[in-house]
């Protein structure tokens, strides 16, 4: 069943990720739902097609989405720390640090069109509050 058909109001988390619409978190932001397809990774509509939020609030807006990225690949790059730390180890003894390091920068490049956009997704996500569609 789903949240339109049962009433319920969209999760603010499930919306972010999924990269929809902040207003009514049922619009797509993304032209292109694939962020591997380069030529429109980041070409977003004007406006939202199920609300009409406008995407872009001011001019230069989503400059301070490279804050939001920076935040989540240091994270995802601690994530990775921790998980290799405990799988394989670190050690001053061998190369495992920089084994690391490379295998974080490939995961990081590859990663990186599904960052820009879940960034663009949380920035929008600060300014603009969900409104629920009127009954």
């Amino acid at each position: 069943m789903s949240t339109e058909q049962s009433g319920n109001r969209p999760g603010l988390l499930q919306s972010v990720l999924t990269n929809k619409c902040p207003h009514c978190r049922r619009g797509d932001l993304f032209v292109n739902p694939n962020p591997y397809d380069l030529k429109d990774t980041m070409k977003m509509p004007d406006v939202c097609p199920v609300c009409g939020q406008r995407f872009e609030l001011q001019t230069g807006f989503y400059f301070g989405t490279g804050f939001v990225s920076y935040g989540l690949t240091v994270f995802l790059s601690g994530v990775t720390f921790i998980i290799w730390w405990f799988t394989i180890g670190m050690s001053v003894h061998d190369n495992r640090l920089f084994w690391w390091l490379g295998c974080n920068a490939a995961l990081l490049i590859l990663l990186q069109p599904p960052i820009q956009r879940l960034a663009r997704s949380v920035w929008i996500a600060f300014f603009v509050r969900y409104e629920p569609p009127a009954i």
